[in-house]
């Protein structure tokens, strides 16, 4: 791989690693804030006026801290991936358009008089802030979400010539908004970051609960994080399905190297465990979930139905574009997709756990020991939905346009992520990466200081808050 284009794959991927250190806490926080400040205001109690101000502090942290990131981000398209940008930017730009101009401000705005309006606005004007904070917050991420999804299915568009070569012009908006690949990763996301969150204040919960510190605060904070992290999990589930559907539908390659899918079959099963040999375009280990045709009643709807397997898709793509590796990397894929899987489930159980053990929480240190580690995990599983989808599509950044489980629809919009990458030297995506690298490290590592440090602090008078 060239060196200039395998830096810049890598420089996109640490930013959007530490990007996603930010996004997801900031994404269910607002909400659970939100819920916080409702009860509070529902039913008088001073209670969770505390918990709205504690917890939503721990929110402005991880959104302050996590706003440089997403600059540079928008930034890279232009510095590392000018051809794609040239390519793509007519319809690329709105979408990113709308997330600053629109989402970005109403979130920040409405985050500052939530934040700093405590008996200075009205109640009911103060309670609509908070709801507006946290709705701005997600329609951020829907707006960046559909740029994606159009790359990931690009609906709504067309190729025309240009001087600087072919580029994609928008013919349908709304079918670009209304993507279904587009609006079903927002939703998948969505509800990613609202586990996250979940368990975030559980863990925090659970450190003082072991610690017998501000008891009745925390396992009210507790239990709102169980019911809403439960719901939120099941419904990631849900959505998840949903999701493997769509891209089983738009993206063949993906799901193949998703489910190491090696032959075209007919009630193919769901592997629970394998290893693949690349090369020889098998499975070396394959441990399958004893459900026949599993996998293609996720895929299709049909136990019985037909999946193209990556030796078909691969001479399929061959014969539509030419020479070439049109086949992510499967073990990559599998794994990142099976992991990110088995500890969605693993949220499920340990959110009915903790509401089993809800009455006598304070003293179920098992639970509490297994939640307070448990931290790590949601922002793992994050990772790795974002490496399936991202690795996944390779060799392209936009996909070609298909559907109908592997009929291509638009060749032409394809576009290779090695066709994509800026002309740079060597020196100039070495010295970048470095730079980035040192300043996200930077960020990072204030984000979970100063989050560690509030945290187990635990709540505060209220002259102290602001």
């Amino acid at each position: 791989m060239d060196f200039v284009l395998l830096v810049s794959r890598l420089q996109f991927a640490m930013t959007a690693f530490f990007h996603f250190v930010f996004v997801p806490l900031t994404l269910g926080l607002s909400t659970l804030s939100a819920i916080m400040l409702t009860l509070h205001y529902a039913t008088g109690k001073e209670i969770y006026r505390d918990m709205a101000k504690f917890w939503s502090k721990l929110f402005a942290i991880n959104f302050a801290l996590g706003v440089a990131t997403g600059l540079v981000h928008e930034f890279e398209f232009g510095m590392n991936w000018s051809v794609y940008s040239r390519f793509v930017g007519d319809i690329f730009g709105a979408p990113l358009a709308i997330e600053g101009l629109l989402a970005f401000f109403m979130e920040s705005t409405f985050m500052g008089v939530f934040l700093f309006g405590w008996d200075k606005v009205p109640k009911a004007v103060h309670l609509l802030a908070a709801w507006l904070s946290s709705i701005g917050s997600n329609l951020s991420a829907l707006w960046i979400l559909i740029a994606n999804g159009w790359m990931q299915h690009p609906v709504g568009a067309k190729v025309e010539m240009a001087a600087a070569g072919k580029r994609a012009v928008l013919s349908d908006w709304w079918a670009v908004v209304f993507n279904p690949v587009a609006d079903v990763k927002f939703w998948h996301t969505a509800t990613a970051g609202m586990v996250l969150s979940a368990i975030f204040v559980l863990s925090v919960s659970a450190y003082h609960l072991l610690r017998k510190q501000n008891v009745e605060f925390f396992k009210k904070s507790a239990y709102i994080a169980l019911i809403f992290g439960f719901i939120a999990s099941v419904g990631e589930i849900v959505i998840g399905d949903i999701h493997a559907h769509e891209v089983a539908k738009t993206q063949p390659t993906k799901l193949a190297a998703m489910e190491a899918l090696w032959e075209t079959k007919q009630g193919a099963p769901v592997l629970l465990a394998a290893w693949a040999d690349q090369k020889a375009q098998k499975n070396v280990v394959e441990i399958p979930l004893p459900i026949p045709g599993l996998l293609s009643f996720l895929a299709t709807h049909d136990f019985n139905g037909k999946l193209l397997g990556a030796k078909d898709l691969q001479k399929k793509f061959e014969a539509q574009f030419g020479p070439g590796n049109y086949i992510p990397p499967v073990n990559f894929v599998f794994w990142a997709f099976h992991l990110m899987v088995y500890l969605g489930f693993f949220f499920v159980l340990l959110f009915i756990w903790g509401l089993a053990k809800y009455k006598d929480l304070e003293n179920a240190n098992g639970f509490l020991k297994v939640a307070l580690y448990s931290l790590p995990l949601p922002y793992i599983a994050c990772w790795l939905g974002w490496a399936t989808a991202e690795v996944g599509r390779q060799p392209w950044i936009v996909y070609p346009l298909t559907d109908d489980y592997g009929k291509i629809k638009l060749a032409e919009i394809g576009l290779k992520t090695a066709q994509a990458v800026s002309p740079l030297t060597n020196v100039e995506v070495v010295i970048t990466y470095i730079l980035f690298a040192l300043t996200f490290t930077g960020l990072a590592i204030a984000d979970f200081y100063l989050l560690a440090k509030f945290a187990t602090k635990g709540p505060e008078k209220e002259a102290e808050l602001y």
